[in-house]
């Protein structure tokens, strides 16, 4: 496990020697969620690196990533812990017939029976973890009030043992889509960072870093076309990830440019939907044709 950082600048390298190249106000953020001790909420929109960030943190502090993805309905039991029941029950019937009740309640309700889900994982750790919430907006406002003990003080009310507090202090990192509208007592507790595409000039960098052999008249080319994607309106426009990938696949099949043979070839890695293939096809697909075709009606956008 990495020591703290001591500056923005400090973090802002470790973080790009893992894989990560962040702004000047990621690597802000991240710098206070180290020193302060009060968890990151991260919003934007999907695929811009959200997650990855939580990820990246972890693998510069050398903590474990403890993750807890959300979706609608997850309760409690699935964030925080349950009671081992199957276990209560076998510890009942071993006591006899002749235990009565009171004999064998303060036995079975101990931490021999819990079992921990993500939230008490990264509470109850011996060492400091990097604990993600990932996409808390797909939950709902009681599973946000739950977590508000969690956020301000680090701690667990279990109604049978009482409170668990952290023996270490967790770096807590949630995500939201921006999908609806976060309560103010959750946002009250966090730091806040908002994470857009990046500019091209960044994304360039990004694309570089992942796939440095493709040569960067193509890179440069495809952080431009994926520039001309994200305009058009799409059910999913192409994330950073997808950008990597593209870059990627390019380099395996050798590509020295970007032509509207190769776009409509390699379409499929950055475009996941039938209504946005054809959308992009025709936008962008079409200004890919090479100065020969210029003249040809069908070039025209």
């Amino acid at each position: 496990m990495s020591a703290l950082p001591t500056s923005v600048e400090e973090i802002s390298t470790g973080l790009r020697e893992v894989g990560y190249l962040p702004d000047s106000s990621t690597a802000l953020v991240a710098y206070l969620a180290t020193k302060l001790g009060k968890p990151v909420l991260v919003e934007g929109p999907a695929g811009v690196g959200k997650t990855e960030l939580a990820k990246a943190l972890a693998k510069y502090l050398g903590r474990e990533l403890v993750r807890l993805q959300c979706y609608e309905g997850l309760d409690e039991a699935k964030a925080l812990y349950e009671w081992n029941y199957r276990k209560q029950l076998l510890r009942i019937q071993a006591e006899g017939r002749g235990s009565g009740w009171e004999d064998v309640q303060e036995d079975i309700f101990s931490s021999e029976f819990l079992l921990q889900r993500p939230l008490m994982t990264a509470i109850a750790s011996p060492e400091p973890v990097v604990l993600l919430i990932d996409e808390i907006d797909k939950t709902d406002q009681e599973f946000e009030a739950m977590l508000l003990e969690l956020l301000s003080d680090f701690q667990i009310s279990i109604p049978e043992l009482g409170r668990v507090e952290a023996t270490t202090h967790p770096v807590v990192v949630l995500t939201s889509n921006n999908s609806r509208e976060l309560t103010e007592a959750l946002k009250r507790r966090c730091l806040y960072l908002w994470l857009d595409y990046p500019s091209i000039e960044h994304e360039l960098e990004i694309v570089m870093l992942h796939s440095p052999e493709l040569p960067e008249v193509v890179a440069r080319k495809l952080v431009d076309v994926i520039s001309q994607v994200r305009e058009l309106d799409l059910k999913k426009p192409p994330s950073i990830a997808e950008s990597i990938d593209w870059a990627r696949a390019l380099l395996l099949l050798g590509a020295d440019d970007i032509d509207r043979s190769v776009f409509t070839a390699t379409m499929s890695v950055i475009i996941k939907h039938r209504t946005d293939l054809d959308i992009v096809a025709e936008r962008v697909g079409l200004k890919l044709d090479g100065p020969g075709d210029a003249a040809s009606p069908t070039a025209t956008v």
